[in-house]
């Protein structure tokens, strides 16, 4: 029993989570986007329609990527706090596959978005031609979403296989392969156990190394005469806090539809909401150390880069980075009960994953556009298309997979954290 929710009863939430709603809501989203970036492609403006498709790629592979490897983190220090929740940033491996085609369609466009096609950059030799950087990324892709999939594949392993007697139809048979020569005991138990810790720490070598890539090629590459040693890390990192508000959103939603409001307590959010509050200010720091350095350096090729988003038309989307990514959440949930109650907590947690769209907006636009910020149609029409991808794909593992983890929750009840 867990926290008064008898066993069959969790077994049962588990397998059954009611995903049809978002399956409908991605489902129109992602039409409607793909409509009007169709129409927008093909129309006297087909610039403003790539750069916001990688600006919505980056985002939401981000926060695929990034709650991914939170589950990862997870795995290595033992945080059994996460236990009930874990498999809400799991469920966001299933936008990987997504996410590479989208990089294979973005290539498409790639003289729309890519300045150094049109105007080569001799300084940067053969690094910044289309072959190289296609497969370079294109490779680091594939192998983040092997070990992922590896990684959330091996996790759900025992839950499967405890599972699979509460299910019929396609998942029995899904679940008995899944399941198949995982017995439970004690040693089968304990391999796993070494080959899930195994994937974490590969999971999160590779993605700080292989998303730092894929910043410096698909970003930094679009003013390809900037130079910041600390880009990859602010860019990956913000990724992860992309991760953890997006874990933050599906916690309150699946808590409340799966009735899981004894098990998902104050525990699970106060301890959520002090990792997003902690990167918060880590973003904030990684922002002030790149610039610290630029100013003091004082190179022309460095300061551009930043003068352009700080003054002029661009400075108000900068001044809204700042707020909405660090000092809104900041004082926002620094408050205990700001973080444990559910309304206060998604509030900021959503102006945090807003900022931080915002923030990617910042990077990419100015780079490839003369013209003052646009918000208008169709920023908004083809990132709701992406929240739609995302949504099906997140959907479609939640009506596949088992959403909570019975295993993980008696865990996190027997040590006291709900």
């Amino acid at each position: 029993m867990s926290l008064g929710i008898p066993n069959d009863e969790l077994l049962r939430r588990s397998a059954n989570a009611p995903a049809r709603g978002m399956l409908l809501l991605g489902a129109l989203l992602a039409v409607l986007g793909l409509g009007l970036f169709v129409a927008l492609v093909t129309g006297d403006d087909p610039g403003r329609a790539w750069r916001l498709f990688h600006v919505n790629f980056l985002f939401f592979t981000g926060i695929a990527l990034g709650a991914t490897v939170f589950a990862a983190t997870q795995k290595i220090t033992k945080g059994v706090w996460s236990g009930p929740i874990i498999r809400f940033a799991e469920a966001s491996v299933a936008f990987l596959p997504v996410a590479v085609v989208c990089f294979l369609v973005l290539f498409l466009g790639r003289e729309e978005v890519f300045p150094w096609i049109e105007h080569p950059t001799p300084a940067r030799g053969q690094w910044l031609t289309v072959s190289w950087v296609f497969w370079r990324d294109l490779v680091a892709l594939l192998a983040l979403l092997v070990v992922a999939v590896a990684f959330v594949y091996t996790d759900v392993k025992p839950d499967v296989a405890e599972l699979r007697g509460q299910v019929t139809g396609w998942k029995r048979i899904l679940y008995d392969r899944i399941a198949a020569g995982y017995s439970g005991m004690p040693a089968d138990q304990e391999k796993l156990e070494r080959r899930l810790s195994r994937l974490a720490v590969a999971l999160c070598v590779m993605y700080a190394w292989l998303f730092s890539l894929i910043a410096f090629d698909l970003v930094m590459s679009l003013a390809p005469y900037w130079i910041s040693n600390l880009f990859g890390a602010f860019f990956f990192m913000g990724a992860v806090l992309t991760g953890l508000t997006m874990l933050g959103l599906m916690m309150v939603y699946w808590r409340r539809r799966l009735g899981m409001r004894d098990v998902i307590g104050r525990q699970q959010f106060h301890d959520l909401g002090k990792l997003i509050f902690g990167f918060s200010v880590f973003w904030a720091y990684l922002v002030f150390s790149q610039l610290l350095v630029i100013w003091y350096g004082n190179l022309r090729e460095e300061t551009s880069f930043v003068f352009y988003r700080l003054w002029g038309d661009w400075q108000p989307i900068s001044i809204m980075v700042g707020l909405m990514v660090f000092l809104i959440p900041f004082w926002g949930l620094i408050w205990v009960k700001s973080k444990v109650t559910a309304f206060t907590f998604t509030l900021f947690v959503l102006i945090s994953l807003l900022g931080v769209w915002l923030e990617r907006y910042l990077l990419v636009q100015p780079s490839l556009t003369e013209h003052a910020p646009q918000i208008g149609l169709p920023e908004i029409g083809i990132s709701l298309g992406f929240l739609g991808l995302f949504l099906l794909a997140y959907g479609l593992f939640a009506r596949t997979f088992p959403m909570v983890s019975p295993r993980l929750t008696a865990q996190a009840e027997a040590t006291g954290h709900h």
